[in-house]
C-alpha cells in the first residue's frame, strides 16, 4: 500500500460555493475514491483561504468582521461538500491554529536552512483585488487588469 496525497485549490472565503468549486472537488473526489479502491492510503485535503483583501472588503460590505464572514462561509462550503458526498479527509482553514503553526514551522525551517531566501521588504505597486495579485505593466491595459477590466486597480 502506498501513500497518495491529493489536494484541491483552497477556495477564497469571499462568497458562497458555486458550480466551479464543486467541479474541482467532484473530480478530485473521483481520484481519491479510485486510489482508495486500489488500496492506497489516501490523504485528500480541501479547504479555504481565509485571508486577503477580498475577505476584508466583503466583510466590511456586510457589516461584519472578517472572522465572522469566514466562519459562516466555512460552514456553507463544508455543508456543500457533505451534500455532494465529497470524501475528503481534512478541511483546512487558513485561520486554524494548526495551519498557523505549520506555516510558522515552514518559515522557521527556511530561515534556518537558507536565511537569505526569506526576507521582509516593503513593496508598492498596482494591485488587482480580483486576482489578489500585484500587476506588472504588461498586465495592465488602459489602467485596468487584463483579467478584470471592469475593476479599478489599487495602488498599494
Amino acid at each position: 500500500m502506498s501513500q497518495y496525497f491529493l489536494t484541491t485549490a483552497i477556495d477564497y472565503a469571499n462568497g458562497d460555493p458555486h458550480i466551479g468549486h464543486a467541479y474541482e472537488k467532484i473530480g478530485a473526489d473521483a481520484i481519491a475514491r479510485y486510489r482508495r479502491l486500489r488500496g492506497d492510503d489516501v490523504h485528500f485535503l480541501i479547504g479555504m483561504d481565509e485571508h486577503g483583501q477580498k475577505v476584508e472588503q466583503t466583510a466590511a460590505q456586510q457589516g461584519i468582521t472578517p472572522q465572522a464572514l469566514v466562519d459562516s462561509l466555512a460552514e456553507s462550503f463544508s455543508a456543500m461538500w457533505r451534500r455532494l458526498g465529497i470524501s475528503n479527509d481534512q478541511f483546512i482553514r487558513t485561520t486554524d491554529a494548526m495551519h498557523r503553526a505549520g506555516v510558522q514551522a515552514l518559515i522557521e525551517r527556511i530561515i534556518e536552512r537558507n536565511p537569505d531566501d526569506f526576507y521582509e521588504k516593503a513593496y508598492e505597486g498596482w494591485y488587482c483585488v480580483g486576482c489578489e495579485a500585484f500587476k506588472q505593466d504588461a498586465e495592465i491595459v488602459d489602467g485596468k487588469c487584463v483579467l478584470h477590466p471592469t475593476r479599478a486597480l489599487e495602488w498599494v
